[in-house]
């Protein structure tokens, strides 16, 4: 996997809840999806999702950084590492804080192939 998560920060507190990630390879962005579940058993998620955030299309490149808010808010792009590298701040823009409790378990996904179909065409 290109992304990784390092962290959940604030949990449960909208105006300042994220989730940190660090680029570990290029890539976009759009090939992601972050899920919210919890935990069934010890080390064991469970297949109940409910919250999905799908990254909107955006290159980044080994050493970024990604943060993604719950809240709403506009994207930011600033350097860091001296230049090198780049720190994206994104939101999900909900109402309500997504990560309530240390039983969440905040999960990504790769998704490197789908096809959508429209509701009407079935």
């Amino acid at each position: 996997m290109k992304l990784k998560i390092n962290s959940v920060v604030d949990y449960g507190t909208l105006e300042s809840e994220r989730v940190n990630l660090t680029v570990v390879e290029d890539c976009n962005l759009n090939h992601y999806i972050l899920i919210d579940t919890t935990y069934s058993g010890e080390d064991t998620i469970s297949n109940k999702i409910r919250h999905t955030h799908w990254f909107n299309s955006q290159k980044v490149k080994k050493g970024d950084e990604v943060v993604l808010y719950t809240k709403t808010g506009k994207t930011k792009i600033e350097d860091i590492n001296n230049g090198i590298n780049k720190r994206y701040t994104m939101y999900w823009k909900l109402g309500n804080s997504v990560w309530n409790n240390a039983g969440d378990a905040a999960v990504l996904l790769e998704v490197t192939a789908w096809k959508t179909t429209m509701v009407s065409e079935n």
